[in-house]
């Protein structure tokens, strides 16, 4: 049931965002054209993209294992755990928000408002941004940095290298993500087993 609507959830971010920045330029008057700039070089965009989003998940994966933001990454932990997505499904989901979420706040929101405007806006729709949780808030000035260096390779090469890095970032932290959950289940089985 969970894996339904998450994967309808996907598709919805696939087709929505992208649809809202299409609406936005749309009723600004500006070429529609203007989401998918920098196709001419689809290819590059697309493997510097993925490179630099398996960097920024891996960096990101090592600063949520650190000692210190313990507390707030098993928070997540039974919501990762209840999803029980396979690979498939991680690829999935992280296709649909790497590409329906950059199409509108790179593509079309940072042309109105500006690259750390959006990157801000970004981080702080998704919750990452909490002044009453700091470990998260130190989670979510690094995404900042990581989402607005997105918005620079989007304004330096074409939209579909911050498509590929968010994929990617998604994918790298789902599989961390995955695999704590994975740890923190066998512990919680030990324990239960050895009462």
């Amino acid at each position: 049931m969970m894996k339904n609507r998450l994967i309808g959830l996907g598709v919805a971010t696939l087709i929505g965002f992208p649809f809202m920045g299409l609406l936005i330029l749309w009723l600004a008057n500006r070429d529609l054209a203007l989401l998918f700039r920098g196709v001419d070089n689809l290819a590059s965009q697309l493997l510097v993209g993925s490179v630099v989003g398996i960097a920024f998940g891996w960096l990101a994966s090592k600063l949520l294992g650190m000692r210190f933001m313990q507390p707030a990454v098993h928070k997540y932990i039974p919501l990762i755990a209840q999803m029980r997505l396979s690979t498939i499904g991680v690829v999935l989901l992280s296709i649909c928000a790497g590409f329906g979420e950059e199409l509108f706040f790179r593509g079309s929101l940072q042309l109105f408002i500006g690259i750390w405007p959006t990157a801000i806006l970004f981080v702080a729709i998704h919750g990452y941004l909490n002044p009453m949780n700091w470990r998260i808030s130190i989670y979510g000035i690094f995404m900042t940095v990581a989402i607005a260096a997105l918005g620079y390779l989007t304004e330096e090469m074409g939209i579909f290298t911050a498509c590929a890095a968010h994929t990617f970032i998604d994918i790298v932290l789902f599989r961390y993500l995955i695999q704590l959950s994975r740890g923190s289940l066998q512990k919680q089985t030990f324990a239960y087993e050895n009462e």
